[in-house]
């Protein structure tokens, strides 16, 4: 059986310490555009500031950061390491609904297989992006440490992809504003009232509302009764609490989402730039597995309907 790796894109935003940890040797980076115009690749790491300086950059302003897909040569570079190493390479990338970077990866993937063509490399449409691409790349390392193959993982990563729900709360509707998603009427009187926006992941690899409450007691009661009713075998699972610049609510969340469920483990992280970008301040989510989500999102819906009406019935 031929030694293989798994090297995700920067959307991830699995930093080095959960790369080192989950045994992910190398990750490709997409490109930030910065406020004056300058561009880098983007600091995955935190390297060159940190999350709080980078969200309150975009706090009530007109700043708007911009991304793009990792330059052609910055994924050669990553993946010819490893093939001139002996290696094959499995690459769980960034939804194809929000970046042309798989189409990329599969272009540079083509190419180097004519000079390396005993090799094998195979781009994964992870159909999520940010943490919930991170839970993905995680899963697909951990089965690698116990002993799956290749194709094993692949196989694996195709159907579990489904499986990855986000449920979590947006505040900061004026960003959404900036950004086009939401007018300025809706934001300035969601704002005034504390509206939360509640989304999970459709199967078209988007992110998608399907609830909202005032204020944050209702919204993370309705988290939780969501997660319920959604999660499978939650205390054999690591999950994620993912948010932009949203700390005191992160903490407040998982603890209760400890109480309810009892995860293995509850990991605390930041939306890191490349995804943070289009994110903005505000997001606040729980990120875990469950059932596969439904076509059009229709049973997803539905639940939240039922605990709308229970949480706003009381």
């Amino acid at each position: 059986m031929s030694d293989y790796v798994i090297i995700p894109d920067g959307s991830c935003d699995l930093t080095k310490d959960l790369r080192e940890r989950f045994g992910i040797p190398d990750i490709f980076r997409g490109v930030l555009y910065y406020p004056d115009g300058h561009s880098e690749l983007a600091d995955v790491d935190w390297e060159t500031m940190t999350p709080a300086e980078f969200y309150d950059s975009m706090k009530g302003r007109n700043i708007l950061y911009k991304t793009a897909c990792p330059p052609g040569e910055e994924i050669v570079k990553k993946y010819e390491k490893y093939l001139k190493e002996g290696k094959d390479i499995i690459s769980p990338v960034i939804s194809t609904a929000l970046s042309a970077t798989y189409n990329d990866c599969i272009q540079v993937s083509k190419d180097l297989l004519k000079k390396y063509p005993e090799r094998r490399i195979v781009v994964v449409d992870s159909l999520r992006y940010s943490t919930s691409l991170a839970m993905l790349v995680i899963s697909a390392a951990i089965k690698k440490q116990e002993g799956a193959s290749f194709d094993e993982v692949v196989d694996y990563l195709e159907k579990e992809k489904y499986r990855i729900h986000q449920m979590g709360t947006m505040d900061d509707l004026f960003f959404l504003v900036k950004t086009g998603r939401v007018d300025g009427f809706k934001a300035f009187f969601g704002s005034m009232i504390g509206l939360n926006i509640l989304a999970d992941f459709n199967e078209k690899g988007l992110s998608e509302p399907i609830g909202k409450f005032k204020g944050k007691k209702d919204a993370f009661k309705a988290i939780v009764e969501y997660i319920d009713k959604t999660v499978e075998n939650p205390s054999e699972q690591i999950m994620f609490i993912a948010h932009s610049n949203r700390g005191e609510q992160a903490k407040i969340l998982a603890d209760m989402v400890k109480e309810r469920f009892a995860p293995k483990e509850l990991i605390i992280s930041d939306i890191g730039v490349s995804s943070g970008a289009s994110i903005g301040p505000g997001l606040c989510a729980v990120f875990y597995k469950g059932v596969p989500v439904s076509a059009g999102l229709e049973k997803e819906k539905a639940i939240m309907a039922e605990i709308t009406t229970a949480i706003k019935g009381k």
